[in-house]
């Protein structure tokens, strides 16, 4: 089984903070990741629109963590289910998530599935979707390509580095960051 991805808007860290916004569509789970800050909400509902998904259909929505500028635009989706490093909720229902087998994966779909990394904090998981081109990681262990080497909120630059290298293990053959356009890992990505 395989998932289609497509980056709803690139983020971006300066003066100005955006997260990365991703739609992942797997059959019928329908989910967004990191729906955070954005300059104008039209930049995640014109191209989710555009996409050919209304925001009441979106069935899920996933935070790689809970820093505003990757949750901020969570209302938006009335009808979804949200899911982070320990839980899946949903009006008032919440459920402690499961990972299989006592591993750190756990599934949201068939193509789509968690994986904790802490790093950025504590509490980071990323989104592994299998798609016809390959694995790709959603997620906010680089902020973009280019790193950085040192996250500036990183509790401890070594769990950071062993979620990076954990990910980069699973090959991935694109990396969605948390605040710049996707790129495809290399030896030059930092670890």
């Amino acid at each position: 089984m395989s998932a289609e991805l497509k980056v709803l808007s690139v983020g971006y860290a300066g003066e100005r903070v955006a997260g990365t916004v991703t739609l992942i569509r797997d059959r019928d789970f329908i989910a967004v990741i990191d729906p955070g800050m954005v300059a104008d909400r039209s930049m995640i509902l014109d191209p989710l629109a555009a996409a050919g998904v209304d925001a009441d259909a979106v069935t899920d929505v996933v935070f790689s963590h809970h820093h505003p500028d990757h949750t901020l635009n969570a209302a938006l989706f009335q009808n979804a289910r949200f899911h982070d490093f320990q839980a899946t909720y949903q009006n008032d229902l919440w459920v402690p998530r499961q990972f299989a087998d006592d591993s750190d994966f756990s599934r949201l779909s068939d193509a789509v599935r968690l994986v904790r990394t802490p790093g950025h904090t504590a509490q980071d998981v990323t989104t592994l979707i299998e798609t016809d081109g390959g694995l790709v990681a959603c997620t906010h262990l680089w902020w973009s390509e280019f790193g950085p080497l040192d996250d500036p909120f990183a509790v401890d630059r070594d769990v950071l580095r062993a979620s990076r290298e954990r990910v980069l293990a699973m090959n991935p053959t694109l990396i969605v960051p948390g605040h710049g356009l996707p790129f495809t890992p290399d030896t030059k990505t930092p670890f």
